[in-house]
């Protein structure tokens, strides 16, 4: 049986996940780090859009952050995805795992 706070966990990380542009993000993250403006210009979103929903993604331990110079650069947290050898199929939540596929 799962414990409490990590049946909460998972489903604060599943109501972070459940939107489509954060989808998108996570997608756009699984083959690398890229800063707001990159992941702005992929997704055909505004900057402080993509800004917004990389804050929740990162408030939920979904992604992290890193200064490079004068930008942040975002990936996904290793807990959840380890892309080694682009062989990684899903984001494990701990309690739960969501299957994705490769494109």
């Amino acid at each position: 049986m799962t414990d409490k706070k990590q049946a909460k966990d998972c489903a604060d990380m599943l109501q972070a996940i459940a939107e489509p542009n954060r989808i998108r993000i996570i997608e756009c993250l699984r083959t690398g780090s890229m800063n707001v403006t990159q992941l702005a210009k992929a997704l055909s979103v505004e900057i402080v859009n993509v800004s917004h929903h990389l804050g929740v993604l990162r408030t939920a331990g979904l992604v992290q952050d890193e200064k490079n110079g004068r930008f942040v650069v975002y990936s996904l947290h290793p807990k959840i995805f380890n892309n080694d050898n682009n062989k990684a199929t899903h984001l494990d939540l701990g309690w739960c795992r969501i299957e994705i596929p490769h494109n």
